[in-house]
């Protein structure tokens, strides 16, 4: 990390009301969505320098995962005391009831932020919760700029950037997930949709050795694989090109793209 960057993480006023001052009761903290990487070790390219910024004036976060998060802040903000940071826990096992006391700090006017495990919080990440109950309250939710790994996809893909679902991740038995599969590339062929979703990464070989079974040979697909990483790959060619191509991506981060060829 560069002094610049770590100097900056501090360099900005806090405004009145900020983690650390006193607020009235009746006036209401601002949430943050931070992003953080994807895995990338150029901080720089991913993360704006307005983003550590404000990360540089919270004390409070909700986090997926506490010493991914402490870390994740130490390399940004190096002059920020970890210790002196609150930080509550948020993943799939997270009791909606938990929630709202999360929120407690923006009550008392202290601005919080939301960190997700990788990426953006809220699109496929349990952050959307938080963000639900804050909308509920009528709290200000900022989202900050940063990378995700569905859209940097999709930029990549050369597909239809302009009529798209994402689906998150399909069905985990096989029967459900082919049948899912066959459903999504009936929509893309008379729709013209793009169709993307994810699997998680021990699971990506049984995913792709799906799509390469009982997918169409015109179709196309894009894998994209540990995106922003020096081992990115980004790549899109039809199923029957893969065929007897395909990658290893057995626990590495990927997201898959499936277009038809459209019925005019």
């Amino acid at each position: 990390m560069n002094q610049s960057r770590g100097l900056f993480c501090g360099g900005l006023t806090r405004r009145e009301g900020a983690p650390g001052s006193q607020f009235p009761s009746t006036m209401k903290g601002k949430i943050y969505l931070i992003p953080t990487t994807l895995g990338s070790d150029n901080i720089e390219m991913v993360i704006p320098s307005g983003v550590v910024g404000v990360i540089g004036q919270l004390s409070h976060f909700i986090v997926e995962n506490v010493r991914t998060a402490r870390r994740f802040i130490k390399r940004v903000c190096p002059d920020q005391s970890i210790d002196d940071l609150t930080f509550y826990t948020l993943n799939k096992h997270t009791a909606m009831e938990e929630i709202p006391g999360f929120l407690t700090p923006l009550h008392q006017g202290r601005d919080m932020g939301v960190m997700s495990e990788a990426g953006v919080p809220g699109i496929a990440d349990p952050g959307e919760r938080v963000v639900w109950y804050a909308q509920e309250q009528e709290i200000q939710v900022i989202p900050l700029t940063g990378p995700s790994s569905i859209t940097l996809a999709l930029m990549g893909s050369g597909l239809n950037g302009e009529h798209f679902a994402f689906h998150g991740y399909l069905p985990i038995h096989q029967s459900g997930r082919i049948k899912k599969l066959k459903a999504l590339e009936k929509q893309s062929k008379y729709e013209g949709q793009t169709q993307i979703f994810m699997e998680t990464p021990y699971r990506n070989n049984k995913l792709l050795n799906d799509l390469l079974s009982h997918c169409k040979e015109e179709t196309y697909l894009c894998i994209a694989r540990d995106i922003t990483t020096e081992n990115s790959m980004i790549r899109t060619r039809t199923i029957g090109a893969w065929k007897g191509h395909a990658p290893d991506l057995h626990k590495r981060p990927t997201i898959f793209i499936l277009a038809a060829p459209q019925k005019h």
